[in-house]
């Protein structure tokens, strides 16, 4: 159990009396940091934020793939009920240590966890950050069938065990069912992008250099990137790329790209060393899909992109459209040659660079942890 201070860059914010929000369950900030940033965006608000925090030891992708495939539950399933041990404990501790708390906020793919908050903290505000619904996530990346309906059934008890649910974007808040309370709160970014971006410029050279990061799920349009990059560099563009990550998508990539000096393939960057990579950058890569959930997101690399202050390519989708118009360039979901378009007249243009470049580290302002946390504060204080 320890407390959480803030970090962001508004200073020391003056605690408020009698507030401790409590940050529980089994994530893991250095893989998800979602659920960090909200912590961080509370305490810079200040209220007394206290993590009750037992990392489970999975991924995403391992959880999906558990949930997805019966038999690899026990595994999951030991390793949860050991956590589900310490936190219990700790949450006993907490009992005896404070009066009273305001909300308990439980970290995204807390399907589980949830459920346990609810019997340990049975009068306070349990909150939900339901980032990923279970049941839409797994079916975006294949699964079909009873084991989507199971995931969709898990998806409904989460749910029903918390008293707020937050998403990130108003399309999936239209996917709540109506009896739920759900608050939106994009994803923002944690404050070592936006000191990445303050402090961390791209080499000056004469090729673009762009950057793009993630699971290559198809969500993020992997090949589609790969496929411009390649229109691109044929076109005659100067551009030197990194692609960072492996995935289901990634052979299609590598095999739509082929092989090429001007492309750099990283299996792996340390999450503390992501923000100084991806900021030495010009241009940040969001996501390009076309699955029904691509339609639905805002990708955590476009928040980090901005605050690292990189120029930002993405899809033209209704929430990025909303959210991100003023601050990133959008082509159209799925077209490989609009991408190629954008990044030919970049690399064509430097002073259009440095213009994207101004916009974004101008709109990330606005992606703080302090400042996106905002609807979840009135929701918290009933004044919603």
């Amino acid at each position: 159990m320890s407390s959480r201070e803030t970090s962001d860059d508004y200073g020391p914010a003056p605690r408020r009396e009698c507030s401790v929000i409590v940050g529980f369950g089994t994530y893991d900030t250095s893989r998800h940091p979602r659920v960090g940033i909200i912590l961080d965006g509370l305490a810079s608000r200040g209220y007394d934020v206290v993590e009750i925090n037992h990392r489970l030891g999975f991924s995403t992708a391992d959880r999906v793939r558990m949930l997805a495939q019966p038999w690899r539950l026990p595994r999951l399933v030991g390793r949860m009920l050991t956590r589900w041990a310490s936190l219990w404990r700790d949450a006993r501790t907490l009992r005896r240590q404070v009066s009273a708390v305001d909300a308990v906020i439980v970290g995204y793919m807390g399907h589980f966890d949830v459920l346990l908050a609810r019997m340990l903290f049975r009068r306070e505000r349990i909150v939900l950050d339901h980032l990923i619904f279970a049941a839409d996530t797994a079916q975006d990346r294949g699964a079909a069938g009873l084991r989507v309906r199971l995931l969709g059934l898990l998806d409904r008890f989460a749910l029903s065990a918390a008293d707020i649910v937050l998403v990130d974007t108003p399309e999936h808040l239209a996917m709540l069912p109506s009896t739920t309370t759900g608050v939106v709160v994009p994803v923002g970014a944690r404050v070592e992008w936006f000191e990445a971006g303050r402090t961390v410029r791209p080499q000056k050279n004469n090729a673009l250099s762009v950057v793009f990061f993630g699971l290559f799920t198809p969500l993020q349009g992997a090949a589609v990137i790969a496929q411009a990059l390649r229109l691109a560099l044929d076109r005659g563009a100067m551009i030197e790329a990194t692609l960072v990550g492996r995935g289901q998508d990634w052979e299609a990539a590598r095999s739509a790209l082929g092989a090429d000096p001007a492309v750099t393939w990283v299996d792996w960057v340390e999450p503390d060393e992501l923000p100084a990579s991806v900021a030495a950058h010009d241009v940040c890569l969001g996501i390009f899909g076309t699955t029904e959930k691509a339609l639905r997101v805002i990708p955590n690399k476009a928040f980090e992109g901005l605050a690292a202050g990189c120029a930002v390519i993405t899809s033209d989708t209704p929430p990025q459209r909303a959210l991100l118009a003023d601050a990133a360039l959008l082509v159209p979901a799925g077209d490989p040659a609009a991408l190629a378009d954008a990044l030919v007249a970049l690399a064509s243009s430097p002073s259009e660079v440095e213009s994207a470049r101004r916009r974004a580290r101008a709109a990330s302002e606005s992606f703080r942890a302090k400042e996106i946390v905002a609807p979840l504060v009135t929701a918290i204080e009933g004044k919603a």
